[in-house]
């Protein structure tokens, strides 16, 4: 597993990925629940950045530029330009305003002008709003969305609790926008890391991840 079951144990180390009972925006009980705004101190964020910068690096996107979604993007995207650049990899990275600006530099945008390949580094993929987002910022630019790098894949078919999608959230982007989505881990590596930990309090956990995963995992 590599750097995935490290990021997990890092995670869950951090109590970023918890678990016990949680109710997700779909309406669903979840068995974990990954909360990226926990990265809070400045040691975590470096980690999580050489993580971030690690799966880029391995995966076969093409890029020019980092773009970070306001508002935990913004701080995903700086991390990991540092980790980059660390790696003798150095990129600038643009992040987006939630109100247009109309005085000082003005815009939409913070940073240099978006060109080439723009990977978009957020922490999750729920309903994809971000991401669609974030693609209309790109192209209005006139740059190319070259793929999407995140955290964590849930997984799960996205929907409600009385409607439930085929599709994950994940793929639901890869789909509609033709972008790949790259995880740094996802949840077939969560089940891996609980079924390899040596932590019955974390064993405890496996059925019930397992149980979710069955009701709700994507093919």
């Amino acid at each position: 597993m590599g750097y995935r079951s490290d990021f997990i144990r890092f995670a869950v180390d951090a109590k970023v990925l918890s678990f016990g009972e949680f109710k997700t925006k779909a309406g669903r009980l979840s068995p974990y629940f990954f909360n990226a705004g926990s990265f809070a101190d400045g040691a975590l964020l470096k980690a999580l950045g050489q993580f971030y910068a690690k799966a880029l690096l391995e995966s076969d996107l093409q890029f020019d530029m980092l773009y970070g979604p306001a508002y935990k993007g913004i701080t995903l995207a700086a991390t990991t330009a540092i980790a980059l650049a660390e790696q003798g990899r150095s990129v600038p990275f643009v992040y987006n305003r939630k109100e247009i600006k109309d005085h000082g530099e003005g815009g939409s945008t913070v940073g240099p002008a978006l060109h080439g390949h723009v990977v978009i580094i957020d922490d999750v993929i729920s309903a994809g709003t971000s991401v669609r987002e974030s693609v209309e910022v790109i192209q209005r630019a006139g740059a190319k969305p070259a793929g999407v790098l995140i955290a964590l894949d849930r997984m799960e078919r996205s929907g409600n609790a009385s409607e439930i999608g085929e599709l994950s959230a994940v793929q639901s982007v890869e789909k509609e926008f033709s972008l790949p989505v790259v995880a740094i881990a996802n949840l077939n590596d969560l089940l891996a890391y609980l079924q390899q930990s040596q932590d019955p309090n974390l064993q405890s956990y496996l059925s019930a991840v397992l149980a979710y995963r069955e009701k709700y995992g994507a093919k």
